[in-house]
Protein backbone atom coordinates (compact mmCIF):
# COMPACT_ATOMS: atom_id res chain seq x y z
CA UNK A 1 0.00 0.00 0.00
CA UNK A 2 0.86 3.62 -1.08
CA UNK A 3 0.21 6.62 1.20
CA UNK A 4 -0.02 9.82 0.21
CA UNK A 5 -0.18 13.42 2.16
CA UNK A 6 -1.02 16.76 0.77
CA UNK A 7 0.04 19.75 2.05
CA UNK A 8 -0.94 22.92 0.73
CA UNK A 9 -3.39 26.24 1.33
CA UNK A 10 -7.23 26.78 0.38
CA UNK A 11 -7.87 27.72 -2.98
CA UNK A 12 -4.73 25.47 -4.05
CA UNK A 13 -6.76 22.35 -4.98
CA UNK A 14 -4.56 19.98 -2.82
CA UNK A 15 -8.53 18.53 -1.85
CA UNK A 16 -9.33 18.23 -5.55
CA UNK A 17 -5.87 17.12 -6.64
CA UNK A 18 -6.21 14.00 -4.26
CA UNK A 19 -9.77 13.29 -5.19
CA UNK A 20 -8.44 13.36 -9.05
CA UNK A 21 -5.60 11.25 -7.97
CA UNK A 22 -8.08 8.38 -6.46
CA UNK A 23 -10.01 8.46 -9.98
CA UNK A 24 -8.04 7.96 -12.20
CA UNK A 25 -5.92 5.46 -9.73
CA UNK A 26 -9.50 3.42 -9.21
CA UNK A 27 -10.22 3.30 -12.74
CA UNK A 28 -6.77 1.53 -13.24
CA UNK A 29 -8.58 -0.95 -11.02
CA UNK A 30 -6.53 -0.39 -8.16
CA UNK A 31 -7.98 -0.17 -4.59
CA UNK A 32 -8.21 3.62 -3.24
CA UNK A 33 -9.02 6.04 -0.51
CA UNK A 34 -9.11 10.10 -0.48
CA UNK A 35 -10.49 12.27 2.65
CA UNK A 36 -8.73 15.91 3.60
CA UNK A 37 -8.51 17.04 6.88
CA UNK A 38 -8.68 21.10 7.53
CA UNK A 39 -10.18 23.24 9.93
CA UNK A 40 -11.40 26.71 9.03
CA UNK A 41 -12.46 26.58 5.64
CA UNK A 42 -11.42 29.90 4.42
CA UNK A 43 -8.63 30.86 1.33
CA UNK A 44 -5.07 30.30 2.75
CA UNK A 45 -5.94 28.56 5.30
CA UNK A 46 -3.01 25.37 5.72
CA UNK A 47 -5.18 22.29 4.49
CA UNK A 48 -4.01 18.76 4.22
CA UNK A 49 -5.64 15.93 1.97
CA UNK A 50 -4.85 12.32 2.26
CA UNK A 51 -4.71 9.17 -0.40
CA UNK A 52 -4.03 5.69 0.04
CA UNK A 53 -3.34 3.06 -2.89
CA UNK A 54 -3.63 -0.70 -3.01
CA UNK A 55 -3.98 -3.62 -5.24
CA UNK A 56 -5.74 -5.45 -2.57
CA UNK A 57 -8.62 -4.10 -0.42
CA UNK A 58 -7.80 -1.22 2.15
CA UNK A 59 -9.11 -2.02 5.41
CA UNK A 60 -7.42 0.61 7.42
CA UNK A 61 -9.62 3.59 7.77
CA UNK A 62 -8.09 6.15 9.92
CA UNK A 63 -5.47 9.14 9.39
CA UNK A 64 -2.53 8.71 7.47
CA UNK A 65 0.75 9.55 10.13
CA UNK A 66 3.16 7.19 8.01
CA UNK A 67 3.05 8.58 4.40
CA UNK A 68 5.16 7.11 1.97
CA UNK A 69 4.96 10.10 -0.50
CA UNK A 70 4.22 14.08 0.98
CA UNK A 71 3.18 16.47 -1.70
CA UNK A 72 3.54 19.92 -0.63
CA UNK A 73 1.64 22.50 -2.91
CA UNK A 74 2.88 25.73 -1.12
CA UNK A 75 6.57 25.84 0.22
CA UNK A 76 6.20 28.74 2.56
CA UNK A 77 4.29 25.56 4.42
CA UNK A 78 7.76 24.03 4.88
CA UNK A 79 8.66 26.75 7.25
CA UNK A 80 5.55 26.74 9.30
CA UNK A 81 4.90 23.11 9.90
CA UNK A 82 7.30 20.19 9.77
CA UNK A 83 5.83 18.56 6.16
CA UNK A 84 8.24 15.65 6.68
CA UNK A 85 6.81 14.87 10.36
CA UNK A 86 5.72 10.67 10.15
CA UNK A 87 7.76 10.39 6.57
CA UNK A 88 8.24 6.73 5.83
CA UNK A 89 12.49 6.79 6.01
CA UNK A 90 12.79 5.26 2.63
CA UNK A 91 9.98 7.90 2.31
CA UNK A 92 9.71 11.23 -1.10
CA UNK A 93 9.17 14.45 -0.50
CA UNK A 94 7.92 16.38 -3.34
CA UNK A 95 7.83 20.31 -3.07
CA UNK A 96 6.27 22.99 -5.27
CA UNK A 97 9.65 25.24 -5.77
CA UNK A 98 11.91 26.75 -8.35
CA UNK A 99 14.56 25.31 -6.13
CA UNK A 100 16.76 22.25 -6.78
CA UNK A 101 16.27 18.56 -4.89
CA UNK A 102 19.91 19.61 -3.71
CA UNK A 103 19.30 23.41 -2.31
CA UNK A 104 16.17 22.76 -0.81
CA UNK A 105 17.73 20.09 1.25
CA UNK A 106 20.37 22.04 1.92
CA UNK A 107 17.81 24.84 3.15
CA UNK A 108 15.43 22.50 5.25
CA UNK A 109 18.45 20.84 7.09
CA UNK A 110 17.22 17.49 5.35
CA UNK A 111 19.55 14.51 5.18
CA UNK A 112 17.59 10.73 4.48
CA UNK A 113 14.94 11.88 2.48
CA UNK A 114 14.81 11.23 -1.51
CA UNK A 115 13.68 14.85 -2.52
CA UNK A 116 11.90 15.99 -5.65
CA UNK A 117 11.44 19.77 -6.18
CA UNK A 118 8.99 21.30 -9.51
CA UNK A 119 7.86 24.83 -10.41
CA UNK A 120 4.31 23.89 -10.13
CA UNK A 121 3.43 27.63 -10.15
CA UNK A 122 5.44 28.37 -12.65
CA UNK A 123 4.04 25.74 -14.79
CA UNK A 124 0.60 26.62 -13.95
CA UNK A 125 0.65 30.52 -14.52
CA UNK A 126 1.87 29.76 -17.99
CA UNK A 127 -0.58 27.50 -18.64
CA UNK A 128 -3.73 27.87 -16.89
CA UNK A 129 -3.17 32.02 -16.07
CA UNK A 130 -3.37 31.45 -12.33
CA UNK A 131 -1.26 30.33 -9.49
CA UNK A 132 -3.66 26.83 -8.33
CA UNK A 133 -0.26 24.23 -8.74
CA UNK A 134 -2.26 21.06 -8.44
CA UNK A 135 -2.60 19.47 -11.38
CA UNK A 136 0.69 20.22 -11.94
CA UNK A 137 1.74 18.65 -9.01
CA UNK A 138 -0.57 16.11 -9.26
CA UNK A 139 1.72 15.55 -12.61
CA UNK A 140 5.05 15.27 -10.58
CA UNK A 141 3.06 12.95 -8.24
CA UNK A 142 2.21 10.90 -11.54
CA UNK A 143 5.87 10.78 -12.36
CA UNK A 144 7.58 10.08 -8.62
CA UNK A 145 4.98 7.27 -7.40
CA UNK A 146 4.65 5.26 -10.49
CA UNK A 147 1.62 4.29 -9.54
CA UNK A 148 -0.70 4.64 -12.89
CA UNK A 149 0.78 5.69 -16.30
CA UNK A 150 0.56 9.45 -17.34
CA UNK A 151 -1.81 8.71 -19.92
CA UNK A 152 -4.33 7.95 -17.71
CA UNK A 153 -4.03 10.61 -15.39
CA UNK A 154 -4.19 12.91 -18.57
CA UNK A 155 -7.51 11.06 -20.17
CA UNK A 156 -9.31 10.89 -16.93
CA UNK A 157 -9.00 13.87 -15.82
CA UNK A 158 -10.30 15.41 -19.60
CA UNK A 159 -12.92 13.53 -18.99
CA UNK A 160 -13.56 15.17 -15.54
CA UNK A 161 -12.94 18.59 -16.43
CA UNK A 162 -14.76 18.86 -19.49
CA UNK A 163 -18.40 18.12 -16.87
CA UNK A 164 -17.27 21.21 -15.09
CA UNK A 165 -15.76 23.66 -18.01
CA UNK A 166 -17.31 22.39 -20.76
CA UNK A 167 -17.84 25.91 -21.89
CA UNK A 168 -14.23 26.37 -20.89
CA UNK A 169 -12.06 24.36 -23.07
CA UNK A 170 -8.92 26.64 -22.52
CA UNK A 171 -9.36 25.42 -18.67
CA UNK A 172 -9.19 21.90 -19.61
CA UNK A 173 -6.50 22.51 -22.13
CA UNK A 174 -3.90 24.15 -19.92
CA UNK A 175 -4.78 22.01 -16.89
CA UNK A 176 -3.92 18.79 -19.01
CA UNK A 177 -0.61 21.19 -20.67
CA UNK A 178 -0.30 21.83 -16.79
CA UNK A 179 0.09 17.91 -15.95
CA UNK A 180 2.27 16.97 -18.63
CA UNK A 181 4.53 19.73 -18.13
CA UNK A 182 5.10 19.05 -14.12
CA UNK A 183 5.21 15.38 -15.39
CA UNK A 184 8.14 15.91 -17.80
CA UNK A 185 10.07 18.64 -15.47
CA UNK A 186 10.13 16.92 -12.14
CA UNK A 187 13.56 16.70 -11.01
CA UNK A 188 14.66 14.17 -8.09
Amino acid sequence: MIEVRWHGRGGQGAKTAALLFADAVMHEGKWVQAFPEYGPERMGAPVQAFNRVSSEPILLHCGITNPNIVVVLDPTLCSAIDVTAGLAENGSLLVNTEKKPEDFRKEMGLSTKTIFTVDASSIALETIGKNIPNTPMLGALIKVSGVIPLPTIISYTEKKMAKKFKDKPEVIKGNLEAIKRAYDEVRG
